[in-house]
């Protein structure tokens, strides 16, 4: 970085972060929105149209293993700005594609570009906000990928059939585009900047092996996977399917599926705010526990659910339980793992339980081929119940602030 790099203050931090998630969240939720017409250019069948949200995330989970190790390395900014590049080039390349094959293998370069979004940026707020609001600035990333997701709800339906899903994925460039601008002539963190030359020279297996260095850092990794995973898993499973589901059965317009869409994208949005917030006054893995236990009954709930006007209000509140807790993972993890491994551990650990969170659509479209979608929503809220077995048995319970050091403690 040169030295005439802009020092990283909290507010430029953040407006990095989040402005990379919403670009994430965007891109995904355009995908969902525009499977029925790719499907129909290209003459997908139902699997390969849902294998391109899989592969997309499962690009993401090789880009994030890749791009974490790569931030704890050579800084967060520099990485943060080659993921963006890579993403906007073969986000560009799917405007042109002319099959199912190069599609899939656009999207999943694409996919690692975004891989590295959440964990470089989590890494980094961590690193230049109080570990006293850290939470709450964990939180305000995640609101990033809503803010994408609103987006996408309202800007689709309008263009969609105006320029098609090419100059959708055109439109795609733009955030990229922006969220470069604003984070490549950065300065480093400070407190990444002053790790060891022999921290930052680890190489990429002694990195991975530093989140399984013990039984109780295992353990807790471990713990972070389901979490994430299960989180990942429930989510891509209503966002991706819910609007085909309503627009088919019973009859939902694009727009009014958009609708939906936005309203429950709002109920997230509160929830990851509360999670942040209460997060940061009273034990996390207790707010954990509270949510998981509404998300499992919420999603139960939707199952049966058939008037429009209930399926928008309770769509807000299972929206608020169900991504709510995305509001402190980044916290959890950044607590958990010091510097020179933070952003190893936060890509790791988030982008291999999305990578079990991409199969969501498959096994959601599985089951309401072969049952209902009743029985998919059931499914769903049955895995909840491994989230809170995993918050009761795997994280680390300690209720006390992180020090504002280089957290090499273990903090719930």
């Amino acid at each position: 970085m040169s030295s005439s790099a802009k020092k990283l203050t909290p507010a430029k931090a953040m407006v990095a972060a989040v402005s990379g998630y919403a670009m994430d969240g965007f891109d995904l939720l355009i995908l969902g929105f525009m499977l029925t017409a790719i499907s129909a250019d290209l003459n997908l069948d139902p699997s390969q149209a849902g294998s391109l949200v899989t592969w997309t995330l499962i690009g993401s989970v090789i880009g994030g293993i890749i791009f974490g190790h790569l931030s704890d390395r050579f800084g967060r900014v520099r990485m943060l700005s080659m993921t963006i590049l890579m993403f906007a080039l073969f986000t560009g390349l799917c405007a042109v594609a002319q099959g199912y094959y190069d599609l899939l293998i656009y999207r999943t370069l694409a996919g690692m570009g975004l891989g590295g979004e959440f964990g470089i940026g989590m890494a980094m707020i961590a690193e230049v906000w109080p570990a006293s609001k850290r939470n709450r600035a964990s939180a305000y990333v995640g609101i990033g990928w809503q803010l994408g997701v609103l987006a996408a709800a309202y800007i689709t339906p309008f263009l969609l059939n105006i320029i098609g899903w090419r100059g959708m994925f055109l439109v795609g460039l733009f955030p990229a585009i922006a969220s470069y601008f604003i984070r490549h002539d950065s300065s480093e963190p400070a407190q990444f900047t002053k790790q060891s030359h022999a921290q930052a020279q680890l190489s990429f297996t002694t990195r991975l092996k530093q989140l399984v260095k013990d039984r109780q850092t295992a353990k807790t990794s471990l713990g972070i996977f389901i979490l994430c995973a299960v989180q990942n898993f429930g989510y891509y499973g209503l966002m991706i399917w819910m609007p085909s589901y309503l627009a088919k059965k019973l009859g939902f317009s694009l727009t009014a599926s958009g609708n939906w869409t936005a309203v429950t994208v709002m109920g997230m949005i509160i929830g990851i705010l509360l999670f942040g917030y209460l997060a940061d006054h009273f034990a996390r893995w207790k707010i954990f526990l509270v949510y998981q236990l509404g998300a499992f009954l919420m999603v139960a709930q939707y199952a049966q659910l058939q008037d429009p006007t209930a399926l928008l209000i309770c769509g807000a509140i299972m929206g608020l339980f169900v991504n709510g807790m995305i509001g402190g993972y980044g916290a959890l993890i950044s607590d958990n793992f010091p510097p020179h491994v933070r952003a190893t551990a936060q890509n790791v650990l988030f982008n291999l339980g999305r990578g079990v969170g991409g199969f969501g659509p498959l096994v959601i479209g599985f089951c309401v081929k072969e049952w209902s979608f009743y029985a998919a929503l059931c499914l769903l809220a049955s895995i909840y119940l491994l989230d809170i077995i995993a918050t009761l048995w795997l994280i680390p319970k300690q209720n006390h602030i992180p020090p504002e050091d280089d957290n090499l403690g273990v903090i719930g």
